[in-house]
């Protein structure tokens, strides 16, 4: 079994960070189900757009339970231990969510630049069969980037130091505590991750890029509308995708505030997201008002 340090020893902000995260899990759980319940539910809400919103919502629910219950558990827990077994399923099924996420975002971006540069091609580049392949592609993208770095590290012999400093089961300071060189497997581990987020995160740029162009030369007010909506995209994809090029994209060697950085892509970037897409898009803040009444 590992020990999870978790993210203080302290009791009073042990109580404090319970509270917190137990109300940024709830609101996690209540907008992404409502952004899902409000998509399917309203016709109008059937653009490739929502229909990418409607599947990120459901990979940052599941992204988010993976480590946040098991994080409030261990708050109010005096002994923090977790299996080996459990130990690589939360990494497994953590970077199956996360990677499906960082594709799903790109191809979300891919979507707006479509939308904005391509308008008059838009509805034969992005129907309803090409999301559908998208998605699944998404999500093969990110089992095969899971089994590739869940292999890796139980190959790997453990049978000294079990203390892990942080609040999940995570591959850099897991991999540490093996009894043997671990330098290949780091590397391979880092060519994984690393250059996975940061090849999305470029891709994103690139589209971000020919989207302002487009936008400078185009003043109609539909364009601004579309800027609009990249604006909140960009927020989305600056709070996930910089923490995870910092921690992934270098050698493990682990700091002291690495779990604090953890936090932002695991608990803050899945809070923001409904909040960012109900509150600057009028279309889904009147279907939510439909559904409500």
């Amino acid at each position: 079994e590992f020990i999870l340090l978790g993210l203080s020893n302290t009791r009073e902000l042990q109580v404090l960070f319970f509270t917190i995260f137990f109300l940024a899990y709830a609101m996690v759980l209540l907008g992404n189900l409502l952004i899902i319940v409000t998509v399917r539910t309203d016709p109008k809400l059937s653009s490739p757009m929502y229909f990418l919103l409607c599947n990120l919502s459901f990979l940052d629910i599941c992204c988010t339970s993976v480590t946040v219950p098991r994080m409030l558990v261990d708050l109010l827990s005096q002994r923090k231990a977790i299996a080996f077994e459990n130990c690589i399923a939360q990494l497994f099924f953590l970077h199956f969510s996360g990677a499906s996420e960082m594709f799903l975002l790109t191809v979300m971006a891919y979507d707006r630049y479509a939308a904005i540069c391509k308008p008059l091609h838009y509805t034969a580049i992005m129907n309803r069969r090409v999301c559908w392949v998208l998605v699944r592609a998404c999500w093969a993208g990110g089992f095969l980037h899971s089994i590739v770095q869940t292999l890796l590290t139980i190959q790997l012999p453990f049978c000294g130091p079990n203390t892990i400093n942080n609040y999940f089961c995570d591959v850099p300071p897991v991999i540490r505590l093996a009894c043997t060189d671990i330098y290949v497997t780091e590397w391979l581990m880092v060519s994984n991750s690393g250059l996975i987020s940061l090849f999305c995160f470029l891709l994103l740029v690139t589209s971000y890029m020919f989207i302002l162009v487009t936008i400078r030369t185009r003043f109609t007010e539909g364009h601004w509308k579309a800027l609009s909506t990249c604006a909140s995209h960009v927020m989305v994809v600056t709070l996930f995708f910089i923490p995870c090029i910092f921690i992934y994209l270098r050698p493990f060697s682990t700091f002291p505030f690495d779990k604090h950085i953890c936090v932002i892509y695991t608990v803050f970037s899945p809070v923001m997201n409904p909040l960012i897409y109900t509150l600057r898009n009028n279309e889904v803040k009147e279907s939510m008002w439909k559904l409500w009444k």
